[in-house]
């Protein structure tokens, strides 16, 4: 009997296709690359053909002799990693070192079932060289940029610390937003909204959206009260009434990049959590069936293209399960930014016909919740669009123009199945007018001025930094996911409250590169890289030539940057404080939590110090002064100069300004208003939002507190009768 040996990536995947293949089949996994470059050296002939100088991984040894051995005892080995330029890599890498004599020996499926597999396993190829000769460019670019900044950081930031050609660019892109957050200034601006009621007691709110045939832009305070006077004892009449109906198309199936954001949004994964769990749906899972089934097709990708197949079985299973009016009559294919490599479908499920509660009890909560969100997202994309009326009125009085909408599902089309985030429940589409009629009079019933402040941009989220990447052409499918983790694991950049915040060694590593290696951390320059990594996968550039052109110029920059920061470094670094051990003058270093002072006798003399800036405020606690820290994960606190004798802190900026109340510090704190001031002490509790606000908060409260006297003083009474 013929014996094969299928070589896989995961032990999950080789067990999986172990059910399927049957006794005449012997499937192993390798556990992903078994070469690459070595640590110790670069591994690159630079001097001439970019060869590179691969060697076993270390720890993979036992793995490759055991793949050695089942090589003997088998009459063919088929090569069967992932779909993608690693998985071609490997799949060479795995030949050369098992030095295979079988052509073709390459196996390639979209997804882990049986009819997928059994396919592949009778139609095997060549390796694609194209495909292989693009990862390697990769590998060798980031190798170069990696192995020649790494040391100049080391020099003039930290030892340890790494340089990676698109992980670079992420930073960049997180420190550019926190500049423009740091430097933002808030504007004022109002809106008016005038409440009406009707005479069956139903009623409805309008906002001011012109002044005379100009939109509404309301700046200050003094503007508020002209409008309010004007608007005070007059009546609106209805003056338009507009509606229509819009169609609303479901979104495509998901690719890498928008599995990564929704489930960020709606299910609150990060990239890294939802690329774990997707992997394990891909690979293959028993779910009551005769074999392990991969639920999902093949989860890095970046096309919305779905097969045929795939198409006809959703429309049978829709037109059973809803009905002929919820199938979509056309299948409308989304624009796509950027390049797209279009070599894989979309993340859709292995089969539609597999509902999520129908594998619920097989599935972790986890893995049930993404299913479900992938099967939702499919199901959807192959529905009838669905249809909204919207109803928008306009009510008059003098130079003012209120409007006011409210908006009907007619019919719901895919909403039944899936709405996008932020969109969670159909109610929030049903939004509904009471009935209005052109030339109606209506008094308000209130008249509601509200106070708004301009906000900063966001800082970057994982969906947001993810769909920024892909927007800019910036990495791939496969390389979100390890980006951000990447940036995260060398204390670039922190985490807090979901979004990223640049470390004080990110801030320094980004200015550093944007000085002297301004093409390595451009947006534009690296989306080129990609672009020519994409182009030589095609066929249509060699890669040896690309090596070439990028590295000669890049190594002409790195020698003179290097000229040029040892300059820097003997005229900066340097202070006039002196070390309190052996009298040297201190000279700045950075950590991984910022700047410190440390004396440059190291190793003889190994004495440390924080640098720390002065805000210039007193200590509410003692004599000393507040100063700028920094916590162990990155956060900005402000703390008492004398610590540890005194161990005042807090998160928040302190003001020079003292309370009017009770003279105590002030602190600056965010509100849905913008930057008020606050006094530290809550028996106090002073607030200079709350002081400025609007008269008539003030009426409001005065009268409410009247009233809880009047209700006491009742209350007395009626126990003393």
């Amino acid at each position: 009997m013929t014996k094969t040996l299928v070589i896989v990536e995961s032990p999950t995947k080789a067990r999986s296709l172990s059910k399927f293949l049957g006794s005449k089949y012997t499937v192993k996994a390798s556990m992903g690359h078994v070469r690459d470059l070595p640590r110790s050296s670069l591994g690159i002939q630079t001097e001439e053909s970019f060869q590179p100088k691969y060697i076993t991984i270390r720890g993979k040894g036992e793995i490759i002799k055991d793949l050695k051995s089942a090589v003997k005892k088998v009459d063919h080995v088929l090569l069967a990693p992932d779909p993608d330029r690693e998985g071609e890599a490997i799949a060479w890498h795995l030949r050369e070192m098992l030095k295979l004599k079988d052509s073709p020996c390459r196996v390639e499926f979209n997804e882990v079932t049986k009819q997928a597999v059994q396919k592949a396993i009778k139609t095997p190829r060549e390796i694609d060289f194209n495909r292989v000769n693009s990862q390697q460019a990769r590998r060798i670019l980031d190798r170069l940029v990696g192995y020649n900044l790494s040391p100049l950081l080391w020099r003039k930031v930290k030892n340890g610390l790494s340089a990676g050609r698109v992980q670079s660019v992420a930073i960049r892109l997180i420190c550019d937003r926190e500049n423009e957050i740091e430097s933002f200034v808030p504007e004022e601006y109002w809106t008016i909204t005038v409440n009406f009621a009707q005479k069956d007691g139903v009623s409805f709110e309008a906002k001011l959206y012109k002044i005379n045939n100009e939109k509404a832009v309301i700046s200050d305070k003094k503007q508020v009260d002209k409008i309010v006077k004007d608007l005070t004892g007059v009546s609106y009449h209805v003056k338009k009434i507009t509606t229509q109906e819009k169609t609303r198309y479901p979104s495509p199936p998901f690719t890498t990049s928008t599995l990564q954001q929704e489930a960020y949004h709606k299910l609150n994964y990060t990239a890294r959590r939802t690329m774990g769990i997707v992997q394990q749906l891909y690979e293959g899972l028993d779910v009551g069936e005769k074999t392990p089934v991969g639920l999902v097709t093949y989860i890095r990708t970046d096309s919305t293209r779905i097969s045929e197949s795939a198409q006809a079985e959703a429309v049978s299973f829709l037109k059973e399960r809803f009905g002929q009016e919820f199938v979509s009559s056309f299948q409308k294919q989304a624009g796509q930014k950027g390049k797209i490599q279009d070599a894989h479908e979309a993340i859709r499920p292995t089969s539609i016909y597999r509902e999520p509660e129908m594998v619920k009890k097989y599935l972790s909560r986890d893995q049930y919740k993404l299913y479900k969100l992938i099967w939702s997202r499919f199901a959807a994309s192959q529905m009838s669009p669905a249809l909204i009326e919207t109803t928008s009125v306009d009510m008059v009085t003098g130079i003012y123009l209120f409007r006011t909408s409210g908006s009907i599902i007619k019919f719901p089309g895919f909403m039944r199945v899936y709405i996008e985030s932020g969109q969670d429940e159909l109610k929030e589409f049903d939004v509904t007018l009471p009935k209005l009629f052109e030339g109606d009079l209506y008094k308000a019933k209130s008249l509601a001025p509200k106070q708004h402040f301009t906000q900063p941009p966001p800082r970057y989220t994982d969906a947001t930094l993810i769909k920024t990447l892909e927007e800019k052409g910036i990495g791939r499918p496969s390389t979100y996911a390890p980006i951000v983790e990447t940036i995260l694991r060398r204390g670039y950049v922190n985490r807090l409250k979901k979004q990223f915040v640049p470390t004080e060694l990110g801030k320094v590593v980004v200015d550093l590169l944007k000085n002297h290696f301004h093409n390595i951390i451009d947006v534009e320059f690296t989306a080129m890289i990609e672009e020519k990594l994409d182009k030589i996968e095609e066929g249509k550039m060699d890669w040896v030539e690309m090596l070439r052109d990028f590295y000669f110029p890049f190594r002409e920059t790195v020698e003179t940057a290097s000229e040029k920061i040892e300059k820097v470094m003997l005229q900066e670094e340097q202070t006039e404080e002196k070390c309190i051990k052996c009298g040297r003058n201190m000279v700045i270093k950075f950590g991984r939590h910022g700047k410190f002072l440390a004396c440059p006798g190291f190793p003889e003399c190994r004495y440390l110090k924080p640098l720390v800036a002065s805000t210039g405020v007193p200590c509410p606690q003692c004599d000393g002064e507040l100063v700028v820290r920094q916590s162990k994960k990155g956060r900005r606190f402000f703390g008492c100069s004398r610590y540890p004798e005194c161990n005042f802190v807090t998160w928040y900026e302190p003001s020079p300004e003292k309370c009017p109340r009770c003279g105590g510090l002030m602190v600056s704190k965010e509100s849905s208003g913008g930057q008020r001031l606050s006094c530290i002490n809550a028996e106090c509790g002073y607030n200079s939002a709350a002081e400025n606000s609007a008269p008539n908060r003030k009426a409001g409260q005065k009268k409410k507190l009247q009233k809880r006297n009047t209700s006491n003083n009742a209350v007395k009474k009626k126990a003393t009768t």
